[in-house]
């Protein structure tokens, strides 16, 4: 049964935001000490990020009434604020991090809410290893917990299931979804990603149980904003931490060519609108801004809610917010 705010006495969110409170500011500190600074990026925004999976919550430009002629036709609550922070970036601001409310669309569970907060931040100049130990240091800091095994995908699925996910055979993985879920397998023959998605949440996921795990260099098809590996052309510079089955990180050596953003976008688009999804603007003003010159640097967007749960040891993320959106 989901827990609400209802059921948590005074004195329960007094602590909850207590230590809310103390993470942010050790964060801040940890992120001021290594010269990161601290930026705003906007909760509404015309731009969004496209992703074949993530719905925006959307405003009407006439909702806002501004003069005629300024408001674009559609805005949107940040699902992220990764296109204005590298906006940022592409305008010289260097290093910097973001502590923001970000909205995603249908999201609710013991583990979602429509609205919560991430912390965001890009290492200029930095590379994925470099963004992988400083998430290292900032959690284990936190939450006062030793370092996590670090896996690559690849690694992880040959330990758990025997085969590589990436040169399997599509049988192979068939055969592996199927005694999960005999019809879900029927319907995904031909689709390797969403065989393998099915398959490190109800397979690898549970037998690695309690385990603190980073796992880095996914498949190049679910590089999502990430650029190619120079180690394996074949996985992307992308990585995520998982603690007891939580996914509390994710992090990329960033995109840097605007061609190569745009026909992942048109790619993310083709997905959203093949599972009922309405596709997302694949122009952005981000993409002006890689044209005009990004330099190199790596990003890792890093859920706060969920630290806090880990922190005060709730598996509820109603837990560790004052009003969830049901009362909200």
């Amino acid at each position: 049964m989901n827990q609400t705010t209802d059921s948590l006495t005074h004195r329960d969110i007094v602590g909850m935001v207590t230590t809310r409170a103390n993470l942010l500011r050790q964060a801040r500190r940890f992120f001021d000490d290594i010269g990161f600074t601290e930026v705003q990026p906007p909760c509404l925004s015309r731009d969004q990020v496209v992703d074949a999976h993530i719905d925006p919550v959307e405003v009407a430009g006439s909702a806002l009434l501004l003069p005629h002629g300024i408001a674009a036709s559609t805005y949107y609550l940040q699902t992220s604020p990764e296109f204005a922070m590298k906006r940022l970036i592409a305008m010289g601001c260097g290093s910097i991090y973001a502590i923001v409310p970000v909205f995603r669309a249908g999201e609710r569970s013991d583990r979602h809410n429509i609205e919560f907060t991430m912390l965001e931040w890009y290492d200029v100049g930095g590379s994925m290893q470099t963004v992988v130990e400083q998430t290292i240091s900032l959690v284990t800091q936190l939450l006062g917990i030793p370092r996590p095994e670090v896996v690559t995908y690849r690694q992880l699925f040959r330990q758990s299931l025997g085969f590589d996910p990436i040169d399997e055979p599509l049988d192979t993985l068939h055969d592996a979804v199927a005694t999960v879920d005999a019809h879900l397998a029927a319907g995904m023959r031909d689709q390797r990603d969403e065989m393998l998605d099915v398959l490190m949440t109800e397979v690898i996921e549970p037998m690695v149980g309690a385990r603190s795990l980073v796992i880095q260099n996914y498949p190049l098809t679910q590089a999502a904003l990430a650029r190619q590996s120079d180690d394996d052309p074949q996985t992307a510079e992308r990585f995520e931490w998982m603690i007891q089955g939580l996914e509390i990180a994710n992090g990329y050596g960033e995109l840097l060519d605007a061609d190569e953003l745009s026909k992942r976008n048109t790619q993310s688009n083709q997905k959203r609108i093949a599972t009922g999804r309405k596709p997302l603007p694949e122009t952005s003003q981000l993409i002006d801004a890689m044209r005009s010159g990004m330099p190199a640097c790596s990003g890792v967007a890093l859920g706060l809610d969920r630290l806090v749960m880990l922190a005060i040891g709730t598996r509820n993320i109603a837990d560790v917010l004052p009003f969830p959106i049901e009362i909200a």
